[in-house]
């Protein structure tokens, strides 16, 4: 029996193994940072065999409560991914397995692969409404890759940037479903906002931290999403290129995508707080949320973040500075590493099939309040 992890976003430590398919493991910090929680992992050799499973540093991690009531994932072929029962005891993280086949995969989500986001933007590209550009180059030399979508001569511009932390691998599976939905020229959604606006679409902003298996940082220990109020080539190439551009386009809506460790919910985390918040952004961003609710019963207002206090906004988080920078509609948007908990599904938890249906879905309230944009 053998664990190795030594593969695009692979991420474990084996402490221990008694030879019987009992393991003891850890996870490791992300690139010259504190930071952990994402794990991946292929167990090899134990079809059969009950084992054991423990990451031995999880209440260490970031966000030790994303272990309450947190179910491991896991696949045989890395298409399909099911929920593992698991336990969080006495600060460690455990479950059960007894493998059908001689490899499993394990995972804190199902991983959205560099080769699969290489995948989307080439045959997205043969859309005649897609073009695909290079914002520039990461730390490591890849590939920015931004997709734009629509009426280039459009006065609404909206930019939808996914995966500033790379283990919430949930954003690009959204971004996914949204794209494939955007660029499908029989539905009449699409065809409505496509002639009316353009969209700057940034699938995955930290490739090298994806790669890396890093829960939160690219591969120069920094957290892009607080990067916004100054970034610079040195520490966060990605934001710096990514800005750049959009001070040339202008932006009238910007989403940006994540995942959240500790809430069962999809939710939004807006701008009330920045100084520019007013009657008029606060009338946009009340229709976004009641039109989305009213067509996915997956989103909901009930639960989220505290909402900042008038001017107390962090400026250097990307859906304030935005908001802020372009007096526009800006928001965070957060799915859930658990399930859903008003919709669960105890097979899979929450997918890459629902983060998909969720991106499809949002193509409604953004042309809910498309003319109410400027």
């Amino acid at each position: 029996m053998n664990i190795s992890s030594n593969f695009d976003s692979g991420n474990i430590i084996v402490q221990k193994d008694d030879g019987h398919g009992s393991f003891w493991l850890n996870i490791r910090k992300d690139t010259k940072s504190d930071h952990f929680q994402w794990f991946h992992f292929r167990l090899s050799g134990a079809r059969g065999v009950e084992c054991q499973l423990v990451i031995t540093n999880a209440s260490e991690a970031s966000y030790p409560e994303g272990w309450e009531d947190y179910d491991v994932r896991a696949s045989y072929d890395r298409e399909n991914w099911f929920s593992v029962p698991t336990t969080y005891e006495e600060g460690k993280l455990i479950w059960h397995f007894k493998p059908e086949h001689d490899s499993v995969f394990f995972a804190y989500f199902a991983p959205y692969s560099y080769e699969r986001h290489l995948g989307l933007i080439h045959s997205s590209q043969h859309s005649p409404d897609c073009r695909h550009i290079v914002l520039g180059q990461t730390h490591e030399g890849r590939d920015l890759d931004m997709l734009i979508v629509g009426n280039p001569k459009a006065k609404r511009r909206i930019w939808v940037v996914a995966r500033q932390h790379p283990g919430e691998a949930m954003a690009e599976w959204f971004m996914e479903g949204f794209i494939d939905r955007l660029i499908d020229d029989s539905d009449p959604e699409s065809l409505v906002l496509l002639k009316n606006a353009v969209f700057y679409l940034v699938p995955n902003l930290n490739p090298d931290g994806a790669i890396a298996g890093n829960l939160r940082c690219n591969t120069l220990g920094t957290n892009l999403n607080r990067e916004w109020a100054a970034p610079s080539k040195e520490k966060s190439p990605e934001v710096y290129y990514l800005m750049k551009e959009m001070d040339k386009t202008g932006c009238d809506l910007f989403l940006d995508i994540h995942g959240d460790e500790g809430l069962p919910y999809n939710f939004v985390s807006s701008i009330e707080g920045i100084p520019s918040f007013d009657k008029r952004l606060k009338n946009i961003l009340d229709k976004f949320l009641n039109k989305w609710k009213e067509c996915s019963p997956d989103f909901q207002t009930r639960h989220g973040y505290p909402k900042n206090k008038a001017g107390e906004a962090n400026l250097s988080v990307g859906s304030k500075q935005i908001g802020e920078r372009f007096k526009c509609l800006s928001m965070t948007i957060e799915m859930p590493f658990k399930d859903n908990a008003d919709l669960p599904d105890e097979y899979s938890g929450w997918s890459p099939e629902r983060s998909m249906n969720l991106g499809r879905g949002i193509l409604f309230p953004i042309r809910s309040v498309l003319r109410e944009l400027r």
